[in-house]
């Protein structure tokens, strides 16, 4: 397989109508979903009052950059752009959570008013109503974010981020109002402090289960995440079909755990909703690990061509090489604009690095030649102000000196610097 030049060539296309162009795209969603967020917000206020949707809005932002900022470290390894999650947060606290208040709200009414039984509706409305509305609104933002900006979905890992960030906007919302109608239950009957219903349902619903829905509706992520690495067409559609469905059993069975007896939550919470957070945690990670893999695997075939310096594929195949990478150019290098310039060039590289694995596994696309134009020139770029820092994370992190194996396992001749080792002082 050729390695590309460093000039790819140049085309202009026509020019797209005016509907077409990104910027009206940006801004009629942006619109749209401004105008769903004003909307949600009113019918929250309505039924909390205006006292209980502060109190509400101040409790349910707790846990919102926690959770965030857990998404965001599990995507270190190749970071998707920070207006994919904005967009993915708005969405669910805006969009999604407006269709599911109106859709189940309605459909409740509905099966109360058919089957004259308020009760059994509303059982109903709980275990099936709510996470077949909820869960196929916040699988909307996913299902957007993979159409329409494909390349920022490299497998699992990056699904994942962007579905939990949307279920994270959506219990957000839900929070307010739960905790803004447990404080107007407070102040009906007198009751404050932490013996309140508002501390209950926080402790419960800020403390307790956080991760709930971003737990949902992450199997719907990495449902898209899968899709999105090339397989046959059967698979590609099973994927996220079969993360949604999973997603809707898990919500179901957590909804209608207060069904199961007197510590049927406990039961739940403590036999399955906690197992199943550690090891969805623990196979995001084991990808993650393998994304690292794959880059000190197929990067170093750019170290021959003379892309990369000796040093670069350990250094970016190692999570400590990069945050040292990082740290050293923030200090020493430039400050902040030299460390964002190494999360560029590390991000980069981890996307060239998957992209070659999948060419080399015979899974090339048409564009394999351009977008690996588009990388390599990137990269070439931005050497001087990031290669220093990863040489020097390469040198501080060097494991004992072993022989290069990577050319005999891809039957490419041995490097004239075969022998070298670019850690050694």
């Amino acid at each position: 397989m050729a390695i590309s030049s460093p000039y790819p060539p140049h085309t202009d296309g026509p020019r797209p109508v005016w509907w077409r162009r990104e910027w009206v795209r940006h801004g009629a969603l942006a619109g749209l979903l401004a105008l769903s967020g004003v909307v949600i917000l009113a019918l929250v206020r309505r039924q909390t009052g205006t006292e209980g949707f502060l109190v509400g809005l101040g409790l349910a932002v707790v846990p919102v950059p926690w959770l965030i900022a857990a998404f965001r470290w599990l995507d270190r390894v190749r970071p998707g752009p920070w207006r994919n999650l904005l967009f993915a947060f708005a969405w669910g606290a805006c969009a999604a959570a407006l269709i599911a208040i109106v859709a189940n709200s309605f459909a409740t009414h509905w099966i109360a008013t058919a089957t004259a039984d308020p009760s059994g509706a509303d059982t109903l409305g709980a275990t099936v109503i709510a996470p077949v509305v909820e869960e196929s609104a916040k699988a909307a933002a996913v299902l957007l974010v993979f159409v329409f900006r494909r390349r920022d979905f490299t497998g699992p890992v990056g699904g994942a981020a962007i579905a939990g960030v949307t279920a994270t906007g959506f219990a957000f919302t839900e929070n307010i109002l739960y905790l803004g109608n447990a404080f107007g239950t407070d102040q009906s009957i007198g009751t404050s402090g932490i013996v309140s219903v508002t501390a209950a349902t926080f402790f419960v619903r800020g403390v307790m289960s956080p991760f709930a829905h971003p737990l949902f509706t992450v199997f719907t992520g990495i449902g898209f995440g899968l899709a999105a690495l090339p397989r046959s067409r059967r698979l590609r559609w099973l994927f996220p079909v079969g993360g949604l469905l999973l997603a809707m059993s898990m919500h179901a069975l957590w909804n209608g755990s207060a069904a199961f007896g007197q510590y049927g939550f406990l039961v739940v919470y403590g036999g399955f909703m906690v197992p199943a957070f550690g090891l969805l945690a623990w196979l995001l990670i084991r990808s993650r690990q393998r994304e690292l893999r794959v880059a000190r695997e197929e990067l170093p075939v750019y170290v021959y061509a003379g892309w990369l310096a000796p040093a670069e594929p350990f250094a970016l195949g190692s999570l400590r090489a990069r945050r040292l990478a990082r740290d050293h150019a923030r200090r020493f290098l430039g400050g902040r604009p030299a460390a964002r310039a190494v999360v560029h060039y590390e991000t980069t590289a981890t996307e060239l690095a998957l992209l070659r694995q999948r060419a080399r596994a015979g899974r090339i696309g048409p564009d394999f030649s351009t977008r690996e134009h588009e990388l390599l020139v990137t990269l070439w770029q931005h050497r001087a102000s990031s290669r220093p820092a990863l040489e020097y994370a390469a040198h501080v992190t060097a494991p004992p000196p072993s022989p290069v194996t990577y050319w005999q396992r891809y039957g490419h001749p041995a490097p004239p610097y075969a022998g070298y080792n670019p850690y050694r002082t």
